[in-house]
This record gives structure tokens, sequence and C-alpha cells, in this order.
């Protein structure tokens, strides 16, 4: 490194923690906070989405995961390569803006096509949040701090849940009770009044997010970064580099080899064949469930499923045999390096738990404990919240504890979050009434919470400054794929087929938690590794550090 870039490096050094690093924290923490409800708004409205359009819970959970992860994972690439050469103040603030009108649409719906286009919508807006945000603050507070910054990132994450319930089933409530039905201005349904409110706090939130200065990359670990000359270029061409077809103009205008080539075609043909495996499976296990009608299509559930399903895990093979022809360095840091695989594959694993429990546990306590949608709103998304939060504040500075006296310190605590946290699920969705039900939640969340801040910090720490959207967006991918796309869908469909009983299919999904724990111990004694191999990875693959 130059002297002057060692000059304005200790320069920057000395703001990091300052008053702009804390404004960043709390603006990007309720950025995030209004992703999750955007999100996760759909769940507290299901009970009336069923009646007024007459969805199956499968195809609910196709709206609440499938169709928002298939989008919100594509866009994640290029907005992940913007937030890595442009200014991630600016990319956070058009982001917002632009899902925030999104969420407004679904208040306009008045069919499954509609609410698909709404739920498109909010995932390419949101896809930029983690990428851009969490680049942003890294390059904010020094490099002990990310424990902390991860914390919030979570409780925001937390909070956004809990709000999304409570601001969706206490406006609905609110709104069908003013205006019985056939009264209401426009003809407006609660459920659709809830929509048009979620989206008003971001709007607002663009507004002051535009106005935040941008921190200096890597000013928190010591690498000066050169300016991207081409940022949109390049973003532009990630998006061409995993799309179906444009992927093997790529492949031509960068001469490929055969043997990429190979391995693209076989992949291809081994994901269009499991997709239409399990399109076949599905619909027979629901021969009578009608289709969806879709833009003048008409086209199953299932089929819907398993394409969009199949489309994501195509584009997740297409980045990473485009990343390995266009960016050496990271393809060598992020491709060859078991740990990043490992949390990659935890996080994969246990979204499909946290999705499939989190978006229909509102729904069980309306049904199973005969409870009203503005109580459940009150309860379980106040509860949701404060505990998320707390839980997710105090399991990051332990986890930086944990990582300053041992050896994969923070791995730790999301192993015994991990591991515990079935056990207390499986007391927890048995319980014989509402009040030990969140007697029993509030244990059970609490241990869970806490296995994201150290998962974050462990993948912030695994890469260089300049790829850490690039890894972020990798790991919003495939957690979202394999996450959001099979969670909430998995649950709904064991649902329709087990007669509606909700708690024995949301406790379906821990069948995921033996593999859960069995890879979080190899990444303990694969972590410490992968961490001193880092630079030389990069070097080796062509990396001036």
């Amino acid at each position: 490194m130059s002297k002057v870039a060692s000059n304005a490096s200790s320069t920057d050094a000395a703001k990091l923690g300052g008053r702009a690093a804390w404004i960043a924290l709390i603006l990007v923490s309720l950025t995030q906070a209004m992703s999750m409800v955007d999100r996760q708004i759909l769940a507290i409205l299901v009970p009336h989405i069923e009646r007024d359009l007459g969805i199956a819970r499968a195809e609910i959970g196709l709206l609440y995961g499938t169709v928002f992860a298939l989008f919100y994972a594509i866009f994640s690439l290029p907005l992940g390569r913007l937030a890595d050469g442009w200014v991630r103040t600016r990319l956070l603030s058009i982001s917002i803006i632009a899902w925030s009108g999104a969420t407004a649409l679904a208040g306009t719906a008045n069919s499954f096509a509609m609410l698909a286009l709404s739920r498109l919508g909010v995932g390419i807006g949101e896809a930029s949040v983690q990428p851009a945000g969490l680049s942003l603050l890294a390059d904010s507070f020094p490099r002990e701090k990310r424990g902390m910054i991860t914390a919030w990132i979570a409780a925001a994450t937390a909070l956004g849940l809990g709000g999304a319930i409570v601001m969706g089933g206490l406006s609905a409530e609110w709104w069908n009770n003013a205006w019985p039905a056939g009264e209401a201005p426009l003809g407006l349904r609660g459920w659709q009044f809830a929509f048009l409110t979620a989206a008003i706090p971001g709007l607002i939130l663009g507004w002051f997010l535009a106005r935040m200065p941008e921190p200096t990359r890597g000013a928190a670990d010591g690498v000066a970064s050169k300016a991207d000359p081409r940022p949109f270029g390049a973003a532009w061409d990630t998006l061409l580099a995993i799309l179906p077809i444009l992927c093997w103009i790529n492949f031509s205008r960068r001469r490929a080899s055969a043997a990429l080539w190979l391995a693209n075609l076989a992949g291809l043909a081994s994901i269009v064949a499991a997709a239409v495996a399990l399109t076949l499976w599905t619909e027979s296990l629901r021969p009578h469930v009608p289709p969806l009608h879709l833009f003048g299509l008409t086209v199953s559930g299932s089929a819907l499923q398993w394409s969009i399903a199949g489309l994501g895990a195509y584009v997740l093979l297409n980045w990473l045999q485009a990343t390995s022809l266009t960016d050496r360095p990271a393809f060598a840091v992020i491709a060859r390096a078991p740990a990043v695989w490992l949390v990659i594959g935890v996080a994969s694993l246990q979204s499909v738990v946290n999705y499939g429990v989190m978006g229909w546990t509102p729904t069980f306590i309306v049904q199973h404990f005969q409870q009203s949608q503005a109580s459940t709103a009150l309860h379980f998304g106040l509860l949701s919240a404060v505990i998320g939060v707390a839980g997710a504040l105090i399991a990051g500075p332990i986890s930086d504890w944990a990582c300053k006296r041992w050896a994969g310190g923070r791995v730790w605590v999301t192993l015994f979050s991990l591991g515990v946290s079935p056990f207390l699920g499986f007391i927890t969705y048995r319980a014989p009434d509402v009040t030990s039900f969140y007697l029993w939640f509030v244990l059970y969340s609490i241990v869970l919470c806490a296995w994201l801040p150290p998962v974050y910090a462990t993948l912030l720490d695994l890469v260089l400054p300049r790829m850490r959207g690039v890894v972020m967006s990798f790991y919003i991918l495939a957690q979202t794929i394999v996450g959001l796309g099979v969670g909430p869908y998995m649950v709904g469909l064991i649902s329709d087929l087990n007669g509606g009983d909700l708690g024995s299919a949301i406790l379906s999904v821990y069948w995921f938690g033996p593999p859960i724990v069995i890879f979080l111990i190899i990444l303990i004694r694969q972590l410490p590794r992968d961490e001193a191999r880092l630079i030389q990875r990069a070097r080796d693959a062509g990396e001036p550090v």
C-alpha cells in the first residue's frame, strides 16, 4: 500500500465508530426492518386472502416464499455487484422506495396474479439491502465491532418480522371493523389496506438514506479499494451472465472451456429432471387442487413452484461459473474455502426452518387456539419483535467475546442455538393452550435468535472488503432459494395433505436439524484454516493484496 493510501486509511480509521457511523447503523437497521415488514406482512393476512381469493395453502406458501425468493435471489447478484462499486447509500434509498411502491400494489390486488406481481417487485427491491447495508456498515465501524453490527441487523430483522404481524393484523382488523363488507372506500378489504399502510414508512426512510454520507471502502481493514470505473456495466454483465440462454452468450464471449460448458449443460439437465419429478410427485399428492390463472396462462401450483425453484438453482450455477470467468480472486476466495460453503449450507437449511415456522405461525395461532387476528397480531407480533431484538443484541456481543477466546468461538454460539432450539420448538408447538404456547415461545425464540449474528460476522471475516457484496449476494441467493423457496411451500403442502394440521406441518421442517448440527461441528474445525489462508488464496488468484 502506498504512503498516501496509508495516510488516507489512517484518517478514515480515526472516524470509525463515530457519529456518522451510528447514524448509518440506525438507518440501515431500519431499512432491514422495513424489508422484513414488507416481506412478512402476508403471513398475518393469510386467512383473509385464502377466503377472499380462494387460494390453497401450498399456493399461499408459493406466494409468500417462492415467487418472492426467485426475484430477490436473482437480483441480489447484480445489485450485490453494484454495491461493491457504486454509492451504497443511494442504492439503498432507490431500493426501498421501489419496493415500497410494489407493496402498495398489493393493496390493489384482486387475484393471485396481482399478488404475485407485487411479491416479484418487493423481491427485486429488497435484493440490495443486505449486500449494500452490511458492506457499508463493515466500513463504518472497527473490525472488532462486527458482532455488534450484525446483532443490530439481526435485531432489526426480528423487529421487522414482529412489526409486520402487528402492523398487518391491527390495520386489517381496524379497517374491517370501521368499514363493514361492501361499505369501504373503493371497495378495499382490510388486508389490502394493510399492504397500503406498510408501504408508507419505506418512502420516508428512502428520503433519509439518500442524504447519508458514504463511508470509505476498506477503511476498517486497512485495505485500500480502487474506484470501480463501471459499476453499472459490471452489474449489468452480472445479470446477463446468470440468466438462461444469455449465460451461453457470455460463455462464448469469454471463451469458456469445454469443461465449463459441459458442467453447465449437465447441471441444467439435472435441474430440469428434478423439477419435473418433483412437479409430478406433488401434483399426484393433490389431484383435486384447481390450477392457477396467471396473466392469461393456466398452470398448476406445483409446476410453478418447482419451475421457479429450478430456475433459481440454475441461476446459482450460472453465477458461480460466471464468477470463475470474470473475477478469479473472488471465485477462489469463495469456492475454494470449505468454511464459506459450510456457512452457506447452515444458513440455507436453517432458513427452511425459519421461513416455514414464521410464515405459518400466525395462522396456526388464529386457527388452532381460536384467537382473533388482532389478538394474534398484538401478542405474537410484539413478542416476536421484543424477543428477537433482545436475543440478537445479546448474541452479538457474546459471539464477539467467544471469538476472542476460542478458535471458531462465534460458531459455538450458533451451534448452541441451533442444537437446542428444535427441542424447544417441539414443546412449543405441542402446547395445550395459547398461554402455554406463548410461555414456551419466549424461551424458544431467545435461544433461536442467537444463531444469525455469528453467522453474518463469520461470513464477513472469510472474504476481502471488496468482495463482501458479492459473498453476501451468494449467501442471499443460496439461503433464499433453499429456505424461502422451500420452507413456506413445504409447510403449506403438508398442511393441505394432513387435513389442515398446521402444528405438525410446522414441526416437519425440523428434520433439517441433524444435518445443520453436523455442518456446524465441521465448520468449527475448518474455520481457523480458511481464515489463515484468505490472503494467500486471493494472491494466488491474482488479487493485489
